[in-house]
C-alpha cells in the first residue's frame, strides 16, 4: 500500500519560510509519478500549488506561490519538499502531497500569523 506522508507544517510568522516534506517509503514506483503539492482552507476547493515531472527537470507553480515556493524531489530518497519563503497569512492551509493523480498524504497545517 502506498503511504505519502507529509511533515514540516507549523505556526510561522509573516515574511519567515517553512520547508514541507513528503516521504513516500516502500513507493517503489514513485520515480515515475508527477509530484504535486495542493492546499486547502477550511470551506474552499483544493489548490494545485506546485507540480514537478518524473525526472524533475521541469515544473509550475501557481501564480499565487511564484517566486516564493520551490518543489523539488529525490527519486532515490522518494521525498518531495516544499520550500515555502516570504510566507503571507494568505498562505494558511492544510498542505497535501500527491502522487497524480492516485495518491495523497493526509495533509499538514501551516499557519502564517503574527
Amino acid at each position: 500500500q502506498v503511504q505519502l506522508v507529509e511533515s514540516g507544517g507549523g505556526l510561522v510568522q509573516p515574511g519567515e519560510s517553512l520547508t514541507l516534506s513528503c516521504a513516500a517509503p516502500g513507493f517503489d514506483k514513485f520515480y515515475a509519478y508527477i509530484m504535486k503539492w495542493h492546499r486547502q482552507v477550511p470551506g474552499g476547493g483544493r489548490e494545485e500549488i506546485a507540480s514537478i515531472t518524473p525526472t524533475g527537470d521541469k515544473w509550475e507553480y501557481a501564480d499565487s506561490v511564484k517566486g516564493r515556493f520551490t518543489i523539488i524531489r529525490d527519486n532515490d530518497a522518494r521525498t518531495l519538499t516544499l520550500r515555502m519563503n516570504n510566507l503571507k497569512p494568505d498562505d494558511t492551509a492544510v498542505y497535501y502531497c500527491n502522487a497524480w493523480p492516485r495518491y495523497w498524504g493526509q495533509g499538514t497545517q501551516v499557519t502564517v500569523a503574527q
